[in-house]
């Protein structure tokens, strides 16, 4: 057997390796794959990603990694950067950092997020951006100074948390 064939067309005859015929096939397999419904969802994933979805998965894994002190602020209204912001402690740098690193792990197996982490080095204040939902993971002593919560909360909020 040949390692190559002919193909007739009607303009040319040529040879054609075997290899470039099964290349053919898989190309033209490929073009006419019906696409995935998002492209940040993972296979098989059949609800919508929403981020009620990811703030769930969020609190999820923070609780999961004894995150302390985890406090959700709704920003619809408030902001267009996110639709929630989530201000958490850990109680020691390493803890920190692998609550953040967890945590991105967890929203790209799970949902397919892939989410940006600023200050994992350092872990004092680690920002994670999921997109919809905004997390900040302190150590206690760097949360206390920054104060995020008296930023978004609204008063009555802020004197509830006390």
């Amino acid at each position: 057997m040949l390692p190559y064939e002919y193909r007739r067309s009607a303009a040319t005859s040529r040879c054609v390796d075997k290899e470039d015929l099964d290349l053919a096939d898989t190309n033209s397999a490929v073009a006419n794959a019906p696409a995935r419904a998002s492209a940040g969802t993972p296979r098989g994933a059949s609800e919508t990603l929403t981020s009620d979805l990811i703030l769930e998965r969020i609190l999820s894994s923070l609780d999961d990694d004894k995150a302390e002190d985890v406090v959700q602020v709704n920003l619809s209204g408030k902001s267009d950067m996110a639709d929630y912001m989530i201000i958490a402690s850990g109680r020691s740098s390493r803890q920190v950092a692998a609550i953040a690193e967890k945590m991105v792990d967890r929203l790209k197996q799970d949902l397919g997020v892939l989410a940006k982490v600023e200050g994992k080095e350092a872990a004092d204040w680690v920002l994670v951006d999921a997109g919809d939902v905004i997390v900040h993971v302190f150590r206690p002593e760097v949360r206390d100074f920054y104060q995020l919560e008296k930023m978004w909360l609204s008063p009555a909020e802020t004197a509830a948390r006390v």
